[in-house]
């Protein structure tokens, strides 16, 4: 494979790109920085097919949409991340988009056994069996001059995903389980995982009450804040920490001068622009309208006793059938769908539909149903099938 030199003027990131597009894939990662700023701060990015790698340096003075166009606007090339939420967040805040299409090698490797959120070093070690340099990882990725050891730990990410994506690809078409991940890499691409918007900001916070008009100054201060936050380009927690946000929505100041006895803010509050946004959100609150208000209780039915001892055999089946199939439970089903089920619910569950019932969902509804049990033999766990005894007339 051909390693390019850090590519920093856009007449060499032309010729690459038109490279890149003619390819089935390539694989992606980027650098970024987040702990001092609200959006991250994207401080490099490599990019690799199976002949060529790159590390693009996106502090130069470089134009990155034909990157970013390959990225969201090219079908025809398959877009290689490796647990890529945030690399796809920063593609998304750059266009407003989500590569398409995507192939997440995290997600495949649930498939594969790997376990549920294996890393990329355990990854690649039991897959190529290399040794990944993690040294780099904890460097300050938007200090330049960029030195040799930190480009080549940046690319390396890039070169060995791209070795390692085909094998995966290869292994999940001889277990036939590559319609399994479908679900996964379409949930991770919708673009409205990325849409935050800030008057939804509130829906992140612990909430300090049930009573509408607490919770419609907590939604009024909550987007404040993040729009705060974004105008500053500093992380959210600067501007206000949360306990203090939930403190004002549930004992708001009368006046402005109030806000030098809140807990978390400074004297500064009492006389300062920010204080007087802040007390304008406050002013401006409207209770939660009915239909706003958060359910009480969780959307799936509350458990009964009988139903918690239900829930904990579907698990302990759940982890069984993982098992044995060689996959990551979490793939299958998640606890929601399992206290769901014992609570009694049978329609729209993903481990009743497709695949997952052939796994589990016939073996979880017979255990709900009678038609499974546990027993213990010879010290070890059984299953069996409940038969009905037949009664003469």
């Amino acid at each position: 494979m051909h390693i390019h030199p850090l590519i920093t003027k856009s007449e060499d990131l032309v010729p690459l790109i038109e490279r890149l597009s003619k390819q089935p894939f390539v694989a992606v990662d980027t650098e970024f920085m987040r702990e001092n700023t609200y959006w991250p701060d994207l401080c490099l990015i490599q990019i690799a097919s199976s002949d060529e790698a790159a590390a693009i340096d996106p502090k130069a003075e470089i134009d990155l949409s034909p990157l970013l166009s390959l990225m969201v606007d090219n079908p025809e090339v398959l877009k290689v991340f490796h647990a890529g939420g945030q690399d796809l967040e920063i593609i998304y805040n750059l266009t407003g988009k989500t590569p398409q299409p995507l192939f997440d090698t995290q997600i495949a490797a649930m498939a594969l056994g790997h376990g549920e959120q294996v890393g990329y070093s355990n990854l690649i070690e039991s897959m190529l069996g290399h040794n990944i340099d993690k040294g780099a990882r904890f460097t300050d990725w938007s200090r330049r001059p960029l030195d040799k050891r930190q480009i080549d730990y940046a690319i390396a990410d890039v070169t060995h995903l791209a070795t390692v994506f085909p094998k995966l690809l290869n292994r999940l078409k001889k277990t036939g389980r590559g319609g399994w991940l479908d679900e996964e890499m379409e949930r991770l691409a919708n673009p409205m995982t990325f849409a935050f918007e800030p008057e939804d900001a509130w829906k992140r916070l612990k909430l300090p009450s049930r009573n509408p008009v607490v919770l419609g100054r907590l939604k009024a201060l909550a987007g404040w804040r993040e729009t705060e936050a974004r105008t500053k380009n500093i992380p959210r927690g600067r501007i206000v920490k949360d306990d203090t946000l939930g403190e004002l929505a549930a004992h708001p100041p009368k006046t402005q001068d109030d806000l030098g006895r809140v807990r978390g803010l400074s004297a500064g509050w009492r006389t300062n622009d920010i204080g007087a946004r802040l007390m304008a959100a406050v002013e401006a609150a409207k209770p939660l309208e009915p239909d706003e208000m958060p359910d009480r209780e969780p959307r799936r039915p509350g458990l009964t006793k009988d139903a918690v001892l239900v829930s904990d055999l579907l698990k302990l089946l759940l982890k069984i059938r993982a098992k044995e199939a060689g996959v990551a439970p979490r793939l299958i089903a998640r606890s929601d769908d399992l206290e769901a089920l014992a609570a009694g619910v049978r329609k729209n569950l993903n481990i009743l539909q497709g695949w997952r019932f052939d796994e589990f969902g016939r073996d979880a509804l017979d255990l709900v149903e009678g038609r499974l049990a546990f027993a213990i033999e010879n010290g070890k766990l059984k299953m069996s099938r409940v038969v009905d005894e037949v009664v003469d007339a």
